[in-house]
């Protein structure tokens, strides 16, 4: 599970300081799918940052179980994301000069993960192995994104936007690609989104509006990615 208490975090200094969370209280349970919601500038991305520990709260409490990670030195908070935590970003942040292969066992190495050309297999991409970034379409860069993510054998994956560049054919693709490989492998996935359709996947949905929390409910039943609106 994880739980965060009275989380508050600003940018700026003085009379530029902007307060982007106000003490947000929430909890995901291990396992699930959540999906953060909300318009551009409502806190969902910092939100993200900060349940992921690639940013420090300014007050409050983040804890894993019961291991608080607002406690952690920058060396412990490092090794706990390298051993924890895996990442997808709207921009691929591939290595231009490794191959497909390449990229992925660079996170699958973190694991000691022998297994990464399965994840390969699983995205669709076992015939691009030799292939650089410069020679896939933008879908298939961010599915090699999601494989070296998968590769690493995360207990938590954090999304930021990963369908936001894309085609809606494309989107509907990776959105279908990352249900299917958390169903099969139970991760909890936390994802940020603008777009409210995407959210019907989801088990829980979390709103933010102006770095606070203005609904949170579950879903029913998860729609596919081929189900839902675009």
């Amino acid at each position: 599970m994880i739980e965060a208490a009275g989380i508050r975090k600003s940018y700026g200094y003085g009379e530029n300081k902007t307060e982007v969370l106000k003490g947000v209280d929430l909890q995901i349970k291990s396992g699930e799918f959540v999906v953060i919601l909300g318009a551009s500038g409502s806190g969902k991305s910092t939100l993200l940052n900060c349940l992921s520990g690639l940013e420090r709260v300014d007050d409050g409490k983040i804890k894993y179980e019961d291991t608080d990670i607002t406690a952690f030195s920058d060396k412990e908070l490092t090794k706990f994301r390298k051993d924890n935590i895996g990442f997808i970003f709207q921009q691929y942040y591939l290595l231009p000069d490794m191959t497909v292969e390449k990229n992925v066992r660079m996170g699958a190495d973190l694991a000691g993960n022998a297994d990464y050309k399965e994840v390969i297999e699983a995205v669709g991409l076992s015939d691009k192995l030799k292939k650089y970034p410069s020679e896939l379409s933008g879908g298939e860069q961010q599915r090699v994104a999601i494989a070296r993510a998968i590769a690493k054998k995360p207990k938590y994956l954090f999304l930021d936007e990963p369908t936001g560049a894309l085609d809606e054919k494309t989107g509907r693709q990776i959105l279908d690609y990352i249900c299917k490989l958390q169903i099969e492998r139970g991760f909890t996935v936390v994802m940020v989104t603008h777009n409210g359709n995407i959210a019907e996947t989801a088990d829980k949905v979390i709103k933010m509006n102006s770095g606070e929390i203005s609904e949170i409910y579950a879903n029913l039943k998860r729609k596919t990615a081929y189900e839902i609106g675009w």
